[in-house]
């Protein structure tokens, strides 16, 4: 029987962000037919979209005063999700879906895992991690609506191109039960790159010394279009906000490439960048626990590396 799977494209700036591609291509399998839900126009979307095998768009339209209002758009795309008799729901496991795939599966009745890297839509078997990526855990999924965050990046995106057709869902209409958006700002405009769903991230730890340091990074980040992080040292010290800190008690993240920087490397670190594609550290201490968990070191003062690097970056 043919599954109905649909998958919640996040957009930046009316842009698709990067890592839809790859949830797209995890959500395509035998006997299923994919639906992106897209809040609001959807026309200049198309193209991309149907080059990785949607075969259906549903534009979500909502007043403009709704927009930003979570618990309307999630009470649209659940309804949207019932009317095209949608079977497996995709999103991703950023701070946006965090915030909105929960509202779906409890307005479906639907169990919800997040952050899953793989899954069997044949059998509704999802992989994740658990108890800080110590045990990856297989999980087997019961009900009318399944609704599953995925790990930015986890998967690479293959394209599967054919045609897609867009249908409008009017939206409109529906209320908050009291949730009201008080006022809205472009949090965006200077804002850094996400750490949960860069492609590079640059962390740094307590070889940076300091904060004004982490403007090293900062600059060293631009250059490479990369996210910056930090170790629970440097949050603790005060050198950066607790938003940066990657590890158990941080941002679990899946970046391509991770470089460490004066980053000792500790176990509640490791186990939030364990997944990286691949670890390069700077490290004084060549017997640090991040030297044994890397694919590439440097027994060196990150501090004199840094701006080098961004040198030639710079002028390369």
């Amino acid at each position: 029987m043919m599954k109905n799977i649909g998958i919640i494209i996040e957009l930046d700036k009316g842009k698709i962000k990067e890592a839809n591609f790859g949830m797209i291509t995890l959500a395509r399998a035998k006997d299923t037919q994919l639906f992106a839900f897209v809040m609001g126009a959807a026309g200049n979307l198309k193209k991309e979209l149907e080059s990785f095998g949607i075969t259906r768009i549903i534009s979500v339209l909502l007043a403009k005063e709704q927009l930003n209002n979570p618990v309307v758009r999630a009470k649209a795309l659940i309804n949207a999700i019932k009317a095209h008799h949608i079977s497996v729901v995709f999103g991703l496991s950023t701070a946006r879906g965090k915030d909105l795939l929960p509202r779906i599966a409890a307005l479906a009745e639907a169990p919800l895992v997040m952050d899953c890297f793989n899954v069997d839509l044949e059998e509704n078997l999802v992989m994740t991690s658990q108890y800080s990526g110590k045990t990856m855990a297989t999980i087997k999924l019961k009900g009318e609506v399944l609704v599953l965050g995925v790990r930015p990046n986890a998967i690479e995106p293959v394209n599967s191109p054919g045609l897609a057709e867009i249908v409008e869902f009017d939206g409109s209409g529906l209320d908050s039960k009291g949730f009201k958006v008080v006022k809205t700002g472009d949090s965006d405009k200077n804002a850094a790159i996400s750490l949960v769903e860069a492609e590079v991230i640059v962390a740094g730890g307590r070889g940076m010394k300091n904060g004004e340091n982490f403007d090293l990074l900062s600059r060293c980040a631009k250059m490479l279009n990369a996210a910056v992080g930090a170790s629970r040292v440097a949050v603790d010290s005060g050198w950066v906000p607790y938003s940066m800190q990657v590890g158990q008690t941080g941002e679990k993240v899946n970046p391509r490439v991770y470089l460490a920087w004066g980053l000792s490397g500790s176990i509640q670190h490791f186990a939030g960048m364990k997944t990286s594609g691949m670890v390069i550290a700077v490290n004084t201490d060549k017997n640090a626990a991040i030297m044994s968990n890397c694919d590439y070191y440097a027994v060196a003062d990150a501090l004199e590396i840094i701006p080098e690097l961004t040198k030639l970056l710079k002028n390369g």
